[in-house]
């Protein structure tokens, strides 16, 4: 059945709900856009047109440059190294390992100006560091504090390297590579600085994870640091999406942004598929992908709202006037969408109109039929691209998720906590603000299931939970084996060590000190 939609009926994209593109996202592609994006202050300007495809040998040639230059040494000694060193180190790579097609798609994101080094086609982000730009912009001082940590070892005034900053040897290959390079860019128009991200609360948490991370910066190795900031940027957007797709459809219920945020899914740290826990888990992920479509028909509902008010989506006022308009439906709303109803309807088939009017006769708008012959012409896609884009931006099994899913059906998706995950979230939360500055504190295992629950809705133990209250036994077992699991995982990552049979040595200890 061909519904032939305008281009503006069948884009779902919206930078008021969500800047990105439900797409397949690499996390680093997103990072190298994002620092664009910082260097720009949020626009995303035009590169110009480039001959030659940047690879391997483009780094080699600037390395022997530099050794002429007698700024690097050893270099053609050691060119096997070497090239190990900027594959593994330097370069981030599509279809890495398959010699027949792997590329280089850009330099790995360790400091601001890596941007100026890439192969555009293979560095796409679909537009997601937009919306990792509107999130810092919720704390414009973390977004500054993350531009300057980016941007050190780079004089930006001669474009020249400043070794006084002490840089560790692949910020410093990199910007050996980078101050040969100027690409040049077109400057372009953009209206993010007018948007304010939907979920402004879960913005600012970004921003305070962010700022917590920068903490550790001259405690760190600067690559840890990054790789810190990947996991918790990619954990953040999942959880963001995750939450626009339990909220959006109630705003649209209730005409207002002011919802209630009582989102939480339970975690599984067995690491067992075939746990108790494994079923709770899996059960909130499965209401997750069964959620997918109706956010996706909330989405298209704004949009339709927003064509008939003649708004933009530039401005986030349009957003609360789109909401308005859906909960009251004034004088001549029906008017509108019944014209456009009737364009669609008509330019169809016999056969196919006879399909869509069965369709939709439990609706009795036309606005809602509508939106239902949209969602027909365009649901599938976008539900099936979505499920995708969660499943990308919450690493699914990897050390930096919190989502797994086994070969079988037996196996389906749950949420879980990678390793790399707990870490990063660790780290987070042994720091403690005090005035205007942080020290770090021990916790005990209560507080820290507390604290993860608290700040990202992450139940491990929900005994406590209002949905848990009449748990059977089953239930009951299941949590007290996902607390014994997370203390594994714990002693795992080199956090918890209960050496002593005494309760109160049995605490989460810090690994770097940050004391007065």
């Amino acid at each position: 059945m061909a519904i032939k939609l305008n281009k503006e009926e069948s884009v779902l994209r919206n930078e008021l709900i969500y800047a990105g593109d439900a797409k397949a996202v690499n996390i680093d592609n997103v990072l190298v856009n994002l620092f664009m994006l910082l260097k720009h202050n949020g626009m995303r300007p035009r590169q110009r047109s480039r001959v030659n495809t940047i690879d391997l040998d483009t780094f080699q040639k600037v390395f022997e440059n530099l050794e002429k230059e007698g700024l690097v040494k050893g270099f053609s000694e050691n060119r096997e190294a070497t090239e190990l060193w900027l594959r593994s180190n330097l370069a981030n790579m599509v279809f890495r390992g398959n010699l027949d097609k792997e590329k280089i798609s850009s330099l790995r994101p360790i400091h601001l100006e890596s941007y100026r080094v890439r192969n555009a086609p293979q560095t796409r982000d679909y537009n997601t560091a937009d919306q990792v730009y509107l999130m810092l912009g919720a704390n414009p001082t973390v977004k500054e504090d993350l531009k300057n940590f980016l941007m050190e070892g780079w004089d930006d005034v001669t474009n020249k390297i400043n070794i006084s900053d002490g840089l560790d040897v692949d910020s410093l290959g990199l910007l050996h590579i980078i101050k040969n390079f100027n690409p040049g860019f077109l400057d372009t128009n953009s209206s993010l600085n007018q948007i304010k991200p939907l979920l402004d609360s879960q913005a600012k948490l970004y921003c305070d994870d962010v700022r917590r991370l920068l903490v550790y910066k001259r405690k760190i190795p600067r690559n840890v640091v990054i790789d810190y900031l990947k996991t918790i940027t990619s954990f953040h957007l999942s959880v963001y999406v995750q939450k626009l797709v339990y909220l959006l459809p109630e705003m649209i219920e209730k005409g207002t942004i002011n919802c209630d945020d009582d989102w939480s899914v339970v975690i599984d740290a067995t690491d067992n598929y075939e746990s108790k826990m494994a079923k709770l888990a899996s059960d909130d992920a499965a209401n997750l992908t069964n959620s997918v479509y109706d956010y996706v028909k909330a989405t298209f509902q704004i949009n339709a709202a927003l064509r008939r008010l003649k708004l933009e989506k530039n401005d986030s006022a349009n957003l609360d006037k789109a909401l308005k308009i859906l909960s009251e439906k004034p004088a001549g709303f029906e008017l509108y969408f019944e014209t456009q109803w009737d364009n669609l309807y008509n330019s169809l088939e016999e056969d196919d109109r006879e399909l869509i009017k069965d369709m939709v006769k439990y609706e009795y708008t036309y606005f809602d039929k509508y939106i239902q012959l949209i969602l027909k012409a365009r649901g599938a896609y976008q539900y099936k691209y979505h499920v995708q884009l969660i499943d990308n931006l919450a690493q699914k099994n990897s050390e930096r998720g919190f989502m797994s899913q086994g070969r079988s059906k037996k196996h389906p998706r749950r949420f879980v906590l990678g390793t790399r995950l707990l870490e990063t979230i660790v780290q987070i939360l042994v720091l403690e603000a005090e005035d205007d500055h942080f020290k770090t504190k021990t916790l005990s295992i209560e507080e820290l299931i507390e604290n993860i629950r608290d700040r990202y809705g992450l139940i491990i133990n929900g005994l406590s939970e209002e949905r848990f209250k009449d748990a059977d036994l089953n239930t009951h077992l299941a949590f007290k084996e996902n607390v014994e699991s997370f203390k594994m995982k714990l002693r795992q990552i080199g956090f918890y060590n209960d050496l002593s049979d005494a309760y109160i040595l049995q605490r989460i200890r810090p690994r770097y000190e940050l004391k007065d």
